[in-house]
């Protein structure tokens, strides 16, 4: 990046902060800060170890020092501004977790527009927010967008701020399904059959909620999709699964057609070919449901996170707290777009053309010199793809 285009955008990123209000985080003086300026050459030097009291008012640094990328500590410490994380006397830590568009499964790179990307994002999001809010009950939640690829999500509930790395690290592996068995969904009870003297055993599949009720969602998708079609059709998509013959299929099938109450119920010992099939639906939903969350970020209790409402200097775009209502309509290529950088075009040298997907438009720019919506050229200027043109 040209120094013309620095003084751009350190000059633009200073007139935004100018007309910004910034919340800062709860306990903000308990919290390392940290920040990335527009230096020069390629690699990117993190300014960390400060406390707020050294930084000043949050508002008026950032007017002074317009920095390219803004940090805070998800971690609380008695002395935030020492230079050593010992020195630092750690007391707390949110919980943090951070979607990143990049790292998704389903996500092709080179293939995905980056509103693809985003969309893609989001509903990894939902899926995230779900094991949150149900299956762990937590409150205290407070839900951002990155500003480039992703999302974050904070959680402050006092009773998991004091948890140590291992137990962190058991949160993620249960919201990605690491380690996930058929056996830890079941419930085993002893029934003591009608006109039998030996008592049997009843397995019952979870279904009130978690992951139980996530397999059982998909197995029973399976059942009714299986009970919509012909007999030798129905068969044939049975003994596709590893270890289903015909003597299984046919059993799993009138299991289905004959049981499909019990079946609701999450009874899985109809037959023992409905146990077996039932199984394979725990690996489909991992696949299907886990949150993919960056792991690393959730276990370290040090971390720093994006401050909300600042710039991302890879992007040009804010870094926006969300209401939880407020997700299904956020469109981050819209909605997170700076005010200041909107209503005029400026005229930049673009190297890397291609569409841009940006403030509600698709823009085919060439590569050359170039008038564009200062937004899409701040955009491209801040990913390393135009320079600010000489006036």
């Amino acid at each position: 990046m040209e120094e013309r285009t620095r003084a751009y955008l350190r000059g633009r990123f200073r007139d935004h902060y100018r007309r910004t209000e910034i919340t800062p985080p709860p306990a903000a003086n308990e919290r390392e800060w940290g920040y990335i300026p527009w230096t020069e050459g390629p690699d990117t030097t993190m300014v960390r170890h400060r406390s707020l009291l050294e930084l000043g008012d949050l508002s008026e640094f950032l007017v002074r020092k317009r920095p390219r990328h803004v940090y805070f500590s998800a971690g609380r410490f008695r002395d935030p501004g020492a230079s050593s994380m010992h020195e630092k006397e750690w007391q707390s830590a949110d919980l943090v977790f951070d979607l990143d568009a990049d790292h998704l499964p389903s996500v092709t790179l080179g293939e995905d527009s980056y509103g693809e990307m985003l969309a893609t994002c989001q509903d990894a999001l939902r899926r995230l927010l779900d094991f949150l809010e149900n299956d762990f009950a937590f409150e205290d939640l407070e839900i951002v967008f990155s500003g480039g690829r992703g999302y974050h999500v904070h959680v402050r509930d006092s009773n998991v701020l004091h948890l140590e790395r291992e137990h962190r690290r058991e949160i993620v592996d249960y919201v990605r399904g690491i380690g996930l068995e058929f056996d830890d969904l079941i419930e085993t009870e002893t029934v003591a059959g009608l006109g039998r003297k030996t008592p049997t055993e009843r397995r019952t599949l979870r279904t009130e909620g978690g992951w139980g009720a996530r397999t059982h969602d998909h197995f029973m998708t399976f059942v009714d999709e299986l009970l919509e079609l012909e007999e030798d059709a129905a068969l044939e998509r049975l003994q596709s699964f590893d270890g289903i013959g015909e003597g299984k299929a046919q059993a799993t099938l009138n299991a289905a057609r004959n049981n499909r109450e019990q079946l609701e119920a999450g009874n899985v010992t109809v037959h023992t070919a409905v146990a077996q099939l039932a199984e394979r639906f725990t690996s489909l939903a991992v696949e299907r449901d886990n949150a993919p969350i960056d792991e690393p970020v959730t276990t370290d209790t040090n971390r720093l996170i994006r401050l909300p409402g600042s710039l991302h200097g890879g992007s040009g775009l804010k870094t926006v707290r969300l209401e939880r209502d407020e997700i299904a309509d956020f469109d981050p290529l819209v909605d997170a777009v700076p005010e200041t950088f909107e209503g005029h075009e400026i005229t930049v040298d673009v190297s890397d053309g291609g569409e841009v997907e940006l403030g509600g438009d698709t823009f085919t720019v060439s590569e050359g010199d170039q008038s564009l919506p200062e937004y899409v050229a701040v955009f491209l200027m801040a990913r390393g793809r135009a320079e600010k043109e000489k006036e």
